[in-house]
């Protein structure tokens, strides 16, 4: 099947068309055929006779992944200086482990790991922040495209307020972020994504640059907002002509004049949650992390009320697992916390959160994350016990996002190819 882009599924199948409802199928069948998804069905179709089908009896059958906000670098920190909050945990970790990522040799040592993991988990789609570094950041390009993973990586971009090993030349960072663009824009899986850190690790020569990066080569953008109020505090200090943190990235051709990802988005007033509906600015939700970091709650139900696209990430090092149902999980725990002292803001559905984990971010690359005719065959293949076999389809689902591990994951495939069998 490694090679085989063209086959039957005949097993379980479920996906969420919409945040509202779930579609499946027991014992259903879905085709794929050159690694498009053309048709789901109650009824064994005709394609059947012409084509391989795959038995998957008993199993469950479900969109990738989409995890939409991570640091590849961190890997190696996961569960480290937990007791920390913010600003504190990048001095205190990540600023002194990026910096070994100078050396290629390390990248080459670490990011292996990561992005097997990543295949592991079921993640067929992410975004990711690299390092500075050029060179390593193109190795974890390659280890991406080499396991067939889709994937927008950024080359990260830092000028001031970092650790010196961090601290790059402005005109220096931008050629080599121009020169990452140009290898990596035509590549059909793993893409440039514009990074600038966040506000604070930015002057206003490198936002200007990056903006014209963006434009020039309409490519999408990504970084960090309104995460913690001592970066917000930080960010009216450094750029007090401003009216929001939002603000600048805007000013900076940075916040949705290309499709744009913040991550974080916790302590926004409503003016500025109206600001990210009508720009379309995405709101990467990481409830692992802005709980350990103790960040705060994401507003989720006022974001979505409103008109924001929201979609998750694991966030990893400040989050601690890659495995995108806890994330689901913890969304909806979140969402439930807040309802505790905002009866308004009703807690979030399994069906959201996991339209959340897989179209909504799948949406970012293209027509993923779903079982819709013509999009791509990114899917899961999953175990059920043998004592959940009588349950729905449904509720297969709910076992499996609730109490299911990496090890339930059997198969993982992108575009009809398979990157964990």
């Amino acid at each position: 099947m490694e090679k085989q882009t063209s086959f039957v599924l005949h097993g379980n199948i479920i996906y969420t068309p919409d945040k509202d409802n779930f579609i499946s199928l027991k014992n259903g069948y879905m085709v794929v055929e050159d690694g498009k998804i053309t048709a789901v069905a109650a009824e064994k179709p005709a394609a059947a006779d012409r084509l391989p089908v795959k038995d998957c009896h008993g199993q469950l059958i479900m969109p990738g992944f989409a995890d939409m906000h991570l640091h590849a670098p961190q890997y190696i920190q996961i569960g480290m200086g937990m007791d920390y909050k913010l600003l504190d945990w990048l001095d205190g970790y990540t600023f002194k482990e990026e910096p070994k990522f100078a050396d290629p040799a390390y990248a080459r040592e670490i990011y292996p790991l990561f992005v097997d993991e990543l295949a592991s988990c079921g993640t067929t789609s992410s975004t990711m922040f690299a390092t500075i570094h050029q060179e390593s950041t193109d190795i974890l390009c390659d280890l991406l495209a080499q396991k067939g993973l889709r994937a927008y990586v950024g080359k990260v971009n830092m000028d001031t307020n970092s650790a010196p090993a961090l601290t790059e030349d402005t005109a220096s960072s931008l050629q080599a972020t121009e020169e990452f663009i140009s290898k990596w824009q035509n590549h059909p899986l793993v893409k440039p994504i514009i990074t600038p850190r966040f506000v604070p690790s930015v002057t206003a020569e490198m936002m200007t640059g990056l903006g014209e990066l963006a434009k020039k080569y309409q490519i999408p953008v990504q970084s960090h907002l309104s995460e913690n109020p001592g970066e917000i505090q930080l960010v009216k200090e450094l750029f007090p002509e401003d009216k929001y943190y939002m603000s600048v990235y805007e000013r900076f051709g940075l916040f949705g004049q290309t499709p744009t990802l913040m991550a974080h988005c916790i302590h926004l007033s409503a003016e500025e949650i109206a600001i990210m509906a009508q720009t379309g600015v995405y709101a990467v939700h990481c409830p692992a992390s802005n709980l350990n970091l103790s960040s705060g709650l994401m507003p989720m139900r006022k974001m979505l009320d409103a008109g924001v696209k929201v979609v998750l990430g694991s966030d990893i090092g400040a989050g601690h697992t890659l495995y995108m149902p806890h994330e689901i999980v913890r969304a909806i725990e979140v969402s439930k916390i807040r309802s505790i002292a905002n009866p308004a803001e009703t807690p979030l559905k399994l069906s959201e959160a996991f339209y959340l984990a897989t179209k909504a971010g799948g949406e970012f690359f293209g027509q993923t994350g779903s079982f819709e005719q013509g999009w791509a065959a990114d899917f899961l293949i999953t175990d059920v016990p043998a004592y959940q076999q009588e349950r729905t389809v449904d509720e297969q689902l709910q076992y499996f996002i609730y109490h299911g591990t990496a090890q339930d994951i059997r198969e993982v495939y992108v575009n009809g190819l398979a990157v964990k069998k």
